[in-house]
C-alpha cells in the first residue's frame, strides 16, 4: 500500500507522515529531502542552481535508494545539512526546474513501487503518485502554520518575527497554488485532514481511523 501525504508548507506533512509510517511499520520517504540534497549539491558542484547544464548532468547521475526511513545517495546516507534553512531555499529554486522535477519524480515512483510506504511532499497525490491507494492532504490555517514555525525557530535560538513568518507563508501559499508546474492542490480523491490546533498524535490517530474505515468499507 502506498500512502501519499501532501499539503502546504507548515501543515505538518513530514512529522505526521513519519509517525504514521512508524505506527504502520511502513517505509517512509520525504521527497523534499531529494530537492534539498540536489540544491546543496548544485551549489557545491555547479557554483549555484542557475547553471542548468551542470545541474541536469548532476541530477541524472544520482542514484537514490531507500532503506526503511533512510534515504541514501550512491550508498551513503544523506547528511543533516539537508535540513538547514539554506537547503530549503535552494530546494525551492531547483523544484521549479522541469528537468529536475522529471528525474526526481521518476526516482520517487521507482522507490515507492512494490512497497508498503508513506511518501510525503508537495504534489505527491496529484503528480508523483496519482494512483496511490490512499491520499491524505493536510491543511491548517496560515496563522497556525506561522505559529509552529515561529516556535520551532525560537526553540533553535533564532530571533524571528511572527508577523514576518506569517507574511512569508502567505506568499509561499500563493506561489505554490499558482505555479505553472504542478500547482499545489488536493487530489480529487484525497482525504482532507485539518491539523489546526491538533497534536501530531491526534492527527495520526485521525488518519489511522480513516484507513480503518476505508478497509472496513
Amino acid at each position: 500500500m502506498r500512502i501519499a501525504v501532501d499539503g502546504p508548507v507548515g501543515s505538518g506533512k513530514t512529522t505526521v507522515a513519519l509517525k504514521l509510517a512508524q505506527k504502520l511499520g511502513f517505509d517512509f520517504l520525504s521527497t523534499g529531502l531529494m530537492y534539498r540534497y540536489v540544491g546543496l549539491l548544485a551549489e557545491c558542484k555547479c557554483k549555484g542552481v542557475e547553471n542548468l547544464e551542470c545541474l541536469q548532468r548532476l541530477v541524472k547521475g544520482l542514484d537514490f535508494q531507500l532503506q526503511g526511513d533512510r534515504l541514501l545517495v550512491c550508498g551513503e546516507s544523506i547528511g543533516s545539512e539537508v535540513r538547514s534553512e539554506r537547503a530549503g531555499e535552494l530546494a525551492s529554486k531547483v523544484a521549479v526546474l522541469p528537468e529536475v522535477r522529471r528525474v526526481l519524480t521518476e526516482h520517487q515512483r521507482r522507490l515507492s513501487k512494490g512497497r508498503n510506504i508513506v511518501i510525503e511532499g508537495r504534489d505527491i497525490g496529484t503528480v508523483v503518485l496519482p494512483d496511490a491507494e490512499v491520499k491524505i492532504f493536510l491543511v491548517a490555517t496560515a496563522e497556525e502554520r506561522a505559529k509552529r514555525k515561529y516556535e520551532e525557530m525560537k526553540a533553535a535560538g533564532l530571533e524571528v518575527s511572527y508577523e514576518e513568518i506569517l507574511k512569508q507563508i502567505k506568499e509561499r501559499d500563493q506561489r505554490d497554488a499558482t505555479r505553472e508546474i504542478a500547482p499545489l492542490k488536493p487530489a480529487d480523491d484525497a482525504c482532507i485532514v485539518d491539523t489546526t490546533g491538533k497534536s501530531v498524535d491526534q492527527v495520526v490517530e485521525e488518519i489511522l481511523r480513516l484507513l480503518e474505515e476505508r478497509r472496513v468499507g
